[in-house]
């Protein structure tokens, strides 16, 4: 006996998000004209014929969310996930909480089960390389943070303005001998970006580069900071604060109070223990609350997916 289509079926078949398909099946006006006519010509093709069950469970929205992080233990992370919930749960609607743990295919996979879960949108931290055709039927109520993607809605943090900012800090106090702290390249935001800015500053200004690259660990910016110490080094700049508090608690044990430490993030920790330490803060919070936003315009509006940067805020 041949299996019956479900809508999901259909989604996939048409290259669409199953909310698409629902939105035609209840003749939504918003829908473009291309992307009704491929969803129907599927569904003529296949014979479908939703079941009365399943239109009475499309007219109702569940009122969830699903939320991947890369990783649970991100300062940054968790305070965009908090501007979200601020946003989200006045609207009514709850959150389902996943970790990705840097792999395109664990995206994949929580992708699939919030699909099968029902979930009304989707925002998805995109700090590392995604199989973003794979993700192409989830385009029109999903919202990427940290990066952006061709079709997708997307929420960037200002990385080159960022560094730009701390290095000028530092100019302008007279320092020069500034090193830079960063990880893999490989990461585009933290990594390339964030790198690419610091070496544009050294060139822009004369400065003579030092660089060395880690992972997002404390211990790494301990190791780092030991690398790149020299008896001339007036600064490390740190992509991140969690970098910046291990190169802290080195110059700490090295007696070289005088050696200026910045990073990004607004991390309480940084300034709690190293109270000469600086950081500025990338607007996480911010982040998250317009993310959310994005996402409720294209789920409850039919909002096109846009591209927005979050502003930094002060040092």
């Amino acid at each position: 006996m041949e299996k019956k289509l479900t809508i999901l079926d259909i989604a996939r078949l048409a290259g669409v998000g199953k909310s698409t398909v629902s939105r035609v099946l209840n003749q939504d006006p918003r829908v473009k004209e291309e992307t009704r006519l491929r969803i129907e010509q599927v569904i003529a093709q296949h014979g479908f014929t939703p079941s009365k069950s399943a239109r009475a469970m499309r007219s109702q929205s569940q009122k969830v969310i699903g939320i991947i992080v890369s990783r649970l233990d991100s300062s940054s992370e968790n305070q965009a996930v908090r501007g979200m919930l601020e946003t989200l749960y006045p609207r009514g609607y709850d959150a389902v909480l996943m970790e990705s743990k840097f792999s395109p295919q664990k995206v994949l996979e929580h992708l699939t089960v919030l699909e099968r879960r029902g979930v009304d949108g989707i925002i998805l931290f995109a700090f590392n390389d995604l199989d973003y055709a794979a993700m192409t039927p989830f385009c029109e109520r999903l919202v990427l943070v940290a990066r952006e993607a061709p079709g997708f809605s997307s929420v960037c943090f200002d990385d080159e303005g960022a560094i730009h900012t701390m290095v000028q800090g530092l100019l302008t106090e007279g320092v020069r001998d500034i090193a830079y702290l960063g990880v893999d390249p490989a990461d585009l935001t933290t990594g390339a970006r964030r790198r690419d800015a610091y070496l544009a500053c050294c060139a822009e200004h004369g400065l003579t580069p030092r660089v060395a690259f880690g992972d997002l660990s404390h211990q790494s910016g301990y190791r780092l900071a030991a690398s790149l110490l020299t008896p001339t080094t007036e600064a490390l700049v740190c992509a991140s604060d969690t970098l910046a508090i291990g190169a802290a608690k080195y110059l700490q044990e090295q007696g070289r109070g005088e050696v200026r430490v910045t990073g990004l993030g607004n991390n309480p920790l940084l300034g709690f223990l190293f109270t000469n330490a600086r950081s500025l803060d990338l607007g996480y919070k911010g982040a998250g609350g317009l993310a959310a936003a994005q996402l409720l315009g294209q789920i409850e509006q039919g909002l096109p997916p846009r591209a927005s940067i979050a502003p930094s805020l002060s040092v």
